[in-house]
């Protein structure tokens, strides 16, 4: 099988241990994590050939974050050395009515001084059959948002699939650059689309019609139904845009699905309900990760295909750290009726 290729950022992850509170913390978690570098570790941990390209400082640090995804079975060789930093960003979990707390510290990260040129794309996708990207990349400046666009142009030409997470991040649009002016030409070169409301809103000027997302229950996937046709018509090359759907009862419970959308049929997955979170970072890659997988394994279904992707990602919720080390076998349980939690022995 030919491999897949995600870009993007990878960060070091310094987190309270339990519960606990920025200010109670004695001592942080170190987790190495981001979100094309978790969907990369999620892929690799189903068995699939995936290759992760970022650029890293020639530090301890850096070599630390290469060791990570080394250590995972993910693919590292065209990664490119330089710049100062690796990014840093502090998570306090939260639990019941208090919700996590992101604080950034990547300014000035290798990556984000990136610039288009410094990675041959050319031979990075030689033997590749889909690329990932998330709107995260080009937020960080405008070189990292050349980089990406200079990679989704090779991707095209060379007839691979081009997959996108929307994934809007306030804390980061800071270069000067609105995403409205950035976002569309990356997106106009892909073939599958993630993105939930907000993402639709604060990229392209889209919304769900008669939808009150604030609210804190479940809502019904067919109500996405015109943001993803919106969706589909301003981006004409794309063949299926999705959404996941977050019913946030708690910072502990939450509702979990999706819906799939392919120009004629909305799919929906089942309703998980996630009353004991552990970790929900990296849900939305987990489900990325589990979309590709089920694509790309079940290429005439999209139904069973949105189904591993939702179910990955409810597991993932149980896991610490930023990306799901969930096994394509414990997925296919989930999806089958069998949320026991049982010991295998």
């Amino acid at each position: 099988m030919k491999k897949i290729v995600t870009f993007g950022e990878i960060m070091l992850r310094l987190t309270p241990p339990g519960n606990l509170r920025f200010s109670q913390a004695a001592s942080f978690d170190a987790i190495y994590g981001g979100g094309e570098s978790n969907v990369a570790v999620s892929l690799a941990n189903y068995g699939l050939p995936v290759e992760f390209v970022s650029r890293l400082p020639k530090n301890d640090i850096g070599e630390c974050a290469l060791m990570e995804m080394r250590k995972r079975g993910v693919g590292t060789q065209h990664i490119v050395r330089g710049g100062e930093r690796l990014g840093i960003y502090f998570l306090e979990i939260g639990a019941v009515s208090r919700g996590s707390k992101v604080v950034y510290d990547r300014a000035h990260s290798s990556i984000s001084t990136i610039q288009a040129g410094m990675i041959n794309w050319k031979e990075v996708f030689k033997d590749a059959q889909w690329f990932h990207w998330t709107g995260i990349t080009p937020a960080l400046s405008q070189g990292a948002a050349d980089a990406c666009y200079e990679a989704i142009q090779v991707a095209n030409k060379m007839g691979i699939t081009v997959s996108t997470d929307l994934n809007y991040r306030k804390k980061l649009w800071k270069y000067g650059k609105e995403p409205g002016e950035i976002m569309p030409d990356l997106v106009e070169g892909c073939d599958i689309i993630l993105g939930n409301e907000e993402d639709a809103e604060k990229h392209f000027g889209l919304h769900p019609e008669n939808v009150d997302v604030t609210q804190g229950d479940s809502v019904e996937g067919t109500a996405y139904l015109s943001v993803l046709k919106q969706l589909m018509e301003r981006f004409p090359r794309a063949k299926k845009v999705i959404t996941t759907l977050r019913g946030s009862i708690s910072a502990s419970h939450n509702s979990w699905t999706g819906v799939l959308y392919d120009g004629k049929t909305l799919f929906e997955a089942p309703t998980y309900q996630i009353t004991h979170i552990v970790d929900r970072v990296g849900g939305g890659d987990s489900f990325m990760a589990g979309l590709i997988y089920g694509l790309l394994t079940y290429p005439d279904d999209d139904q069973k295909a949105l189904n591993f992707a939702v179910a990955a990602s409810c597991l993932k919720h149980t896991i610490y750290g930023d990306a799901n080390l969930s096994t394509v076998e414990e997925v296919e349980t989930l999806m089958g009726g069998d949320a026991s939690g049982r010991v295998s022995r």
